[in-house]
């Protein structure tokens, strides 16, 4: 801590939803790094004092850099040295890439972003980290062999074929710092976001303290704790008079108007479902998202980038439209003065890959009564944990 505040520095911040939550924890973000330019600007924008709010390349970046900039924001002329950042926060891409020759599609950390994340996290040397990914992360092998090719017939899977191959790896990694490790796979809901967004949570302690996760404040069913907010709990008395969204076709509004709040393909008339899905309609899977007008008494679907889409459709509960701007941004529980710049594809993109503000403030509570008071709070079952 540095005069009684709890700092933190942001990596791959994106729109900022992840920081917004940890600030209303009581942290103080003084840094930030954020490659694409919009939402890049987005974060100039709200957090005019960040001075470094620029589009620029982590690989670009060193600690050191980190460390002035950062300390420049509490006190111009100052810098921060190793140790005295409370947190750094980051979501670093680790989907799958292709390679050359008969490898095919690989997950493999230690040649993505990730270890940026690590080298940063290693030369600065944060009272806690914390890294959000994807669900596909707990379960995704290094190598991926096609189901073609496994079974009778053909060799065993190799080690880095195994589901879970590149968890371990990440594992390993964040072993190799000597911290302490925890991770799970929380779901958004549970935490009074009107989403239901499952995200892989790990958190790591440079001193060695035994940290798990914040308890659930909501519940699926509403026993002993508040149910699950609603798509209508985010959205009523929500004013947004000239909604921004990406039109449908004239095709797509064929089939969404005979569809009413809570439906999907499969309640078309028979006659029109194999139409309208086109060649989807023999495709396997739940196809759930396809002309779907979501139900505004549940929780709303994953947030996506394009909510327009064929598959992912979120078409509004009762106009003929997409989901707004303004209305993902509050179901993703950004603040209504959050302003996003860019195109209308850019800030649907930007606000579907945040982080949900509640749930990082959960999180962040959470650290922040650590670092304050050195108090645990109750544990949260935990998945699994690392330790250093």
């Amino acid at each position: 801590m540095i005069d009684n505040k709890a700092i933190s520095i942001s990596l791959f911040t994106g729109a900022g939803g992840l920081d917004i939550g940890m600030e209303q924890a009581g942290f103080q973000t003084v840094n930030i790094v954020e490659k694409d330019p919009d939402a890049a600007k987005t974060i100039a924008i709200n957090r005019p004092h960040l001075n470094n709010a620029v589009s620029r390349d982590i690989q670009n970046i060193t600690a050191q850099n980190l460390l002035e900039e950062g300390g420049s924001v509490l006190d111009q002329g100052r810098s921060l040295h190793p140790g005295e950042v409370d947190l750094v926060t980051g979501g670093p891409p680790c989907q799958p890439f292709s390679t050359a020759g008969k490898r095919g599609s690989v997950m493999d950390p230690r040649g993505s972003l990730f270890m940026d994340f690590i080298r940063i996290i290693e030369q600065v040397q944060p009272r806690f980290f914390v890294m959000e990914n994807v669900k596909g992360l707990l379960s995704a092998p290094i190598r991926h062999r096609p189901h073609l090719n496994r079974g009778s017939g053909y060799p065993p899977l190799e080690l880095d074929e195994i589901p879970g191959s590149a968890l371990e790896v990440v594992l390993i990694e964040m072993k190799r710092l000597g911290y302490r490790v925890v991770y799970n796979l929380l779901e958004a809901a549970d935490y009074g976001v009107p989403q239901n967004r499952q995200r892989v949570i790990f958190i790591g302690s440079r001193d060695g303290e035994v940290v798990t996760f914040p308890l659930p404040t909501h519940s699926k069913d509403g026993v002993g704790l508040p149910q699950w907010n609603t798509l209508k709990d985010a959205l009523t008395n929500f004013q947004d008079p000239q909604p921004e969204y990406t039109p449908y076709s004239e095709n797509r509004l064929k089939y969404l108007k005979l569809l009413k709040s809570g439906q999907n393909w499969r309640d078309l008339p028979n006659d029109l479902k194999k139409e309208a899905m086109g060649g989807a309609y023999e495709s396997g899977g739940g196809k759930v998202g396809f002309y779907r007008r979501l139900s505004w008494d549940k929780p709303s679907p994953t947030v996506t980038t394009s909510p327009h889409q064929k598959a992912t459709d979120m078409c509004h509960p009762d106009a003929l439209r997409p989901l707004s701007v303004r209305e993902c941004a509050r179901i993703q529980t950004f603040p209504d003065s959050w302003v996003f710049y860019g195109s209308t594809a850019s800030k649907y993109r930007q606000i579907g890959n945040a982080v949900p503000v509640l749930l990082a403030k959960a999180i962040g509570d959470y650290l922040h009564s650590l670092i304050i008071s050195g108090r645990s709070l109750t544990p949260y079952p935990i998945s699994g944990w690392v330790s250093g």
